[in-house]
């Protein structure tokens, strides 16, 4: 197997077993992802990744709730659909359903998942999706895919197509030898690209998107905000006033972008930030206490910070520091 980013070869297999969420996202080769733990406990995520020429094949899974935000490239495109969902998901602030479709360019992804949810993907590259669009539909690239658009596929092509891709994805991942021969990779790239296009609705609606749109980007001011002022968090109510809004409608906006208040999320937001402050800490050997750390992020009241730390992460804030979790 070619090693993901060695240039050798442009077709390769990953696993990848990990038991924290930034462990999860750097290790998606070539992809600049943040992910936030939004549940509580200890987390386990599994992500297989199959690169063929020009298309990259993904299985994700995670037993906790996160909010996955990123670039996957400036001219590449994602299309998704969901394995299992076992709570209420939102792909940039439009609400999942089982047989969603989530597709759009790779610059600016947003999803949060719940707790077990799995899906599968296809990443693939605008020089190799442009022609094939305008040879199978006459047109140029659909400009809504410029966007992240949420649309309901059949089930019956849905399901079909979810057989498709696993039954590749796994057979590659077991035998990624079969990767050497390019002829036949381009060829495995063509049925599956394919097969992910005809599941695509001939009507896409993108109301949905449009609507999703205002709100997320409140949303994403009040995000900014929260995390500005680290050691002096702002109140709600200092919040509604500096993005205009009233409470009521930030915790709507919230709700549908996020599936949660605004003061949950600010809290998961904060650990995860405490959380790789104390990594950090640990790798350097700086000498900061968990105190020290917890004080410049805001956190006053130390065994209130290390009993929600603890029951975000399933160990103590100083498990972390001495370099006893996940790493």
């Amino acid at each position: 197997m070619s090693a993901p980013g060695s240039g050798a070869r442009s077709s390769w297999a990953q696993q990848v077993q990990a038991s924290d969420v930034d462990q999860l996202a750097r290790q998606q080769d070539g992809w600049a992802l943040h992910y936030e733990q939004l549940s509580a406990g200890r987390f386990s995520g599994q992500v297989g990744l199959v690169q063929l020429p020009g298309l990259r094949l993904v299985l994700e899974h995670s037993n906790q709730a996160l909010r996955q935000r990123g670039q996957l490239g400036a001219d590449v495109y994602g299309f998704a659909l969901p394995l299992a969902l076992p709570g209420e998901a939102f792909f940039a602030g439009q609400r999942i359903r089982p047989d969603t479709l989530m597709m759009g360019r790779g610059d600016d992804i947003d999803l949060c998942s719940p707790a077990g949810f799995a899906f599968i993907a296809v990443v693939v590259q605008g020089t190799l999706l442009a022609p094939l669009w305008q040879q199978l539909y006459g047109k140029p690239l659909a400009g809504w895919l410029a966007r992240q658009v949420a649309v309901d596929a059949a089930p019956v092509p849905a399901a079909a197509l979810r057989e498709q891709h696993l039954a590749l994805l796994q057979r590659l991942l077991a035998r990624p030898e079969h990767l050497h021969d390019e002829a036949s990779a381009r060829q495995w790239r063509d049925a599956l690209l394919l097969a992910w296009l005809d599941t695509i609705p001939a009507a896409v609606d993108t109301r949905g998107a449009d609507n999703a749109a205002a709100r997320r980007r409140l949303v994403d001011r009040a995000c900014t905000l929260m995390q500005a002022q680290p050691d002096a968090p702002l109140t709600l109510t200092q919040l509604c006033a500096q993005v205009g809004a009233s409470p009521r409608k930030l915790g709507y906006c919230f709700a549908d972008v996020l599936g949660q208040s605004p003061a949950r999320y600010l809290r998961a937001v904060r650990l995860n930030a405490a959380r790789r402050a104390l990594k950090a800490a640990a790798a350097a050997a700086a000498g900061d206490g968990v105190q020290d750390i917890a004080a410049r992020l805001g956190f006053w009241h130390f065994g209130q910070f290390a009993r929600d730390y603890r029951r975000q992460f399933g160990e103590l804030p100083s498990a972390t520091l001495r370099g006893d979790g996940a790493r």
